[in-house]
């Protein structure tokens, strides 16, 4: 008995030290776990929302206004059921893919499938060491960057394009080409990730990407009926008006956000897509006027989308003035582009996509080697000079141009083989919101 009332003695002074003992233990794992800080998930959360209302109603809106009366609704429904598809194939397999542990220089592993492992405690890294925030969080907002930039490329297909192809394209153009370039440029181990390549937000990712494709597709696509020969005017450039504010006003999520922080980087992705986007939207013009037109509401919408496009990868590569010339110069080639390249070569990119994503994204993610030099007010500390940083910036220009315009022709053939992929011509001639969704956007 004597030694049970011993060895208990001792227990028990051993439990009330060991409980003594927990709190100091319990500090010591809280400091070696990061905590999420409530500001940056704040943070992050509304830039996420802001990508969104890019999509639905922005972009739709922006596309809308610019396509024929009789196709006004088939345009929205495309681009919100692409955008919709896209979230949830992201959520299956596409973050596993692109984010994922594991993997290789192009691809990530599949130990994500179906957000394996992903919990309310769960986070991912920021750029500053230490700081994360809720993986649920950055899951959603990469998540928003693949839905639209699926829904950019059919700015060149619509009026003619099935339904049914739009969707069957989107899981193929997703599956081989989105996911795999988003790894290479954004992933901690991806192939432009090593390399040293500048894209902040998504100047290869999202414009070159879509632009490219967006140009491939309508070239086996075909023309529409009548194209060039008639004329096809914006049926409503009120509503493109208000897509192109609502575009400008939810890029600074999509800028702002890819700092993953609420934090200087931020601020200055959030100067740039102010000062770019507002420099652009007046050299259109300007460029329209020196050309011998009338500087319209068309050409300052243009302009707009072509700024914001060409600071994406610069947002929090630049000082403020470089993003100014960079909008400038962007906006301006844009505009030759899409006035002269288009007409000249004869291709039925309906909406503009490449010439404003393709060769925006183009020109911002080659610029952008350029303002990041501290020389130029970027925030670069010289260690790699202008021109060893401009071959990089190149050579990712360039794998990402022959990586999409490959995986488009696949995913293109994918979907005329398996839906015939063109409406017919009655349906073409009626108006695709009739023929495809049996509904009108306007009461006769």
């Amino acid at each position: 008995m004597t030694f049970f009332k011993k060895f208990g003695g001792v227990a028990g002074a051993g439990a009330l030290s060991l409980c003594a003992a927990l709190p100091a233990w319990a500090q010591d794992a809280a400091a070696a776990a990061p905590v999420p800080d409530k500001g940056d998930t704040a943070f992050m959360m509304i830039a996420t929302v802001l990508v969104l209302a890019m999509i639905l109603p922005g972009l739709a809106l922006f596309y809308g206004g610019l396509v024929r009366t009789k196709n006004m609704l088939s345009v929205m429904t495309q681009i919100g059921a692409v955008a919709a598809f896209a979230m949830l194939i992201w959520v299956i397999y596409g973050y596993t893919m692109a984010f994922g542990d594991g993997g290789n220089a192009v691809i990530s592993g599949f130990g994500k499938l179906f957000l394996a492992g992903v919990t309310p405690d769960s986070n991912a890294a920021t750029f500053t060491d230490g700081v994360v925030i809720p993986e649920y969080v950055f899951i959603c907002f990469q998540m928003t960057f693949a839905a639209i930039t699926v829904a950019l490329v059919l700015g060149s297909v619509v009026e003619r394009m099935k339904f049914s192809a739009v969707m069957v394209f989107a899981l193929i153009w997703l599956t081989i080409v989105y996911f795999p370039v988003a790894h290479m440029v954004w992933a901690g181990n991806g192939y432009f990730f090593g390399l040293g390549a500048l894209d902040f937000a998504g100047g290869t990712v999202v414009h070159i990407n879509a632009g490219v494709s967006a140009l491939v597709a309508c070239l086996i696509l075909g023309k529409r009926i009548g194209y060039p020969k008639e004329p096809m005017p914006p049926h409503s450039l009120t509503l493109t008006g208000v897509g192109t504010g609502l575009l400008w006003v939810g890029w600074f999520g999509f800028n702002a956000g890819s700092a993953l922080e609420a934090n200087g980087s931020a601020a200055l992705a959030m100067i740039n897509t102010f000062v770019a986007t507002a420099s652009a939207g007046l050299f259109w013009m300007l460029a329209e006027k020196l050309n011998g037109h009338k500087g319209s509401a068309l050409g300052f919408c243009s302009g707009i989308i072509a700024g914001l496009v060409a600071v994406t990868p610069a947002a929090g590569n630049s000082g403020p003035f470089g993003a100014i010339i960079l909008g400038a110069v962007a906006s301006v080639i844009c505009f030759y582009a899409v006035t002269i390249l288009k007409p000249k070569l004869g291709y039925d990119d309906s909406l503009d996509a490449f010439g404003i994503h393709g060769v925006g994204g183009m020109v911002g993610a080659i610029g952008t080697g350029i303002v990041y030099a501290p020389m130029f007010g970027g925030p670069g500390d010289g260690s790699v000079g202008i021109g060893a940083q401009l071959v990089i910036q190149i050579e990712a220009v360039g794998a990402t141009i022959i990586w999409a315009a490959i995986g488009t022709a696949i995913a293109i053939y994918v979907a005329k083989a398996v839906t015939g992929l063109r409406v017919s011509q009655e349906v073409e001639f009626e108006g695709l919101d009739l023929g495809e969704h049996g509904e009108r956007a306007y009461n006769p």
